[in-house]
């Protein structure tokens, strides 16, 4: 018998479980179809009429299918049996999200199922678009809720400039992570991906496989897309040329979705890509660290990320990873982080001599011994390991909202302090 976390994750699998109720059979043909057509929910459970008690069987048939999300038909005219199902599914049925379905020129109508309960009003004649994108945040906030459960933590990795080493990070760190933690993939998103250089493998399928085929994904499918490595790592590949075609919120949504039930971290190379893509990628994150040098375009280039990354948004997950670090005497991390106004998290050491034949022959510094790089990176993973499992700190890792830093105590283990970041 699967247990009730086995059977979430395949049903999660499967799309946004969804169930329809409606009192007018055309109307409720209609929003099935359009659900189809959003390609990330699937109807779970459909009925005509709507429940008026506690004990009604509707409300036991939508539990028994799991549903995550149930869309109430809201009629125009007459809309107060609708509104009082809001109510009463809203005060029987515990982490099942609410959105009422009707027109968008009946403000009272709004007003009324939002007070009732609903999360969102969809307007019944704009076709798929608005439910998907309801459907989308739901998703999203969804991805973020699950990190906080104990799934997986997704980290970002963004390069200041062209040849900061984001894709070496990103590789090194997703390695690191993968042998002391496990259960870690790593996906390119860098716009032509070299991941698979830096690993030495030879990708079959990437990223663009799975967005094209959210539909019909299952573990199994989502397992076949990804090309692992001898230590276990998933590598879900970047395209090997430039693809004209952005993915939407909604599949960036329902693929993360996808990812943060089947693993334990995410790491996801965005290279030198400053896009629409990027601040959806960085929305759907717990962690943005930015790879940079300690060189004035890098500095000048972190700043401007970081109002791109935080624009609108009261997070604060940004942070800054030094890498190729050398000591200059009379810069410190405090001029670094005054000019960028980002945070210094970690530095990596300049071992240019060390990191350029690991890349040309397929051999991750990481994975050899007795390096002071080597050891950086393990230092950095561990460090972003103990900061997803501190009980108590919310979506955004330690270094989120509570503006907390690293510092490195004469024993020599990695804790949080609001000190300030270094290593």
């Amino acid at each position: 018998m699967q247990t009730p976390r086995e059977i979430s994750e395949n049903l999660a699998m499967h799309g946004i479980a969804v169930a329809l109720l409606s009192e007018d059979r055309e109307h409720l043909s209609a929003l099935q179809t359009r659900l189809e057509a959003t390609r990330l929910g699937r109807a779970v459970f459909t009925h005509l009429g709507y429940p008026v008690t506690a004990t009604d069987e509707i409300l036991r048939q939508i539990q028994e299918s799991r549903s995550e999300v149930v869309i109430i038909d809201v009629p125009t005219h007459d809309p107060n049996r609708a509104v009082r199902a809001i109510e009463l599914i809203r005060s029987t049925t515990q982490q099942i999200a609410i959105f009422a379905n009707g027109e968008m020129t009946q403000p009272a109508n709004i007003v009324a199922s939002m007070r009732a309960g609903a999360g969102e009003y969809v307007d019944h004649a704009s076709g798929s678009d608005a439910l998907s994108e309801a459907l989308t945040r739901f998703s999203t906030m969804r991805t973020r809720a699950t990190g906080v459960a104990g799934k997986a933590r997704v980290l970002t990795l963004l390069s200041a400039k062209g040849g900061s080493g984001c894709t070496t990070a990103a590789v090194n760190t997703a390695l690191a992570l993968q042998r002391s933690h496990g259960d870690v993939v790593l996906v390119d998103f860098a716009p032509i991906g070299h991941a698979a250089l830096h690993l030495n493998l030879r990708p079959q399928f990437g990223v663009l496989d799975a967005l094209q085929n959210l539909h019909r994904m299952d573990v199994s499918l989502l397992d076949g897309l990804m090309t692992p490595t001898k230590e276990g790592l998933h590598l879900l590949a970047g395209p090997q040329q430039p693809y004209p075609n952005e993915p939407t919120p909604g599949e960036l949504a329902r693929l993360f979705d996808l990812l943060v039930n089947h693993y334990r971290f995410v790491v996801v190379d965005a290279s030198s890509r400053l896009d629409p893509t990027t601040r959806l990628l960085c929305d759907l994150s717990n962690a943005v660290l930015v790879v940079a040098q300690t060189d004035v375009v890098s500095l000048w280039s972190v700043g401007r990320i970081h109002s791109f990354v935080e624009e609108g948004s009261e997070r604060d997950r940004l942070r800054i990873i030094l890498n190729r670090y050398k000591k200059i005497p009379g810069f410190t991390d405090e001029d670094v982080e005054q000019a960028t106004n980002c945070k210094v998290l970690w530095k990596v050491p300049n071992a240019f001599h060390s990191v350029s034949p690991a890349i040309d022959h397929g051999i991750p510094v990481v994975l050899q011994e007795n390096l002071e790089i080597s050891r950086s990176y393990r230092g950095l993973a561990s460090a972003l390991a103990d900061a997803s499992s501190t009980p108590g700190i919310g979506p955004d890792l330690v270094f989120g909202h509570d503006q907390v830093a690293m510092k490195k105590p004469a024993a020599g283990r990695l804790t949080f302090s609001p000190a300030r970041a270094g290593h």
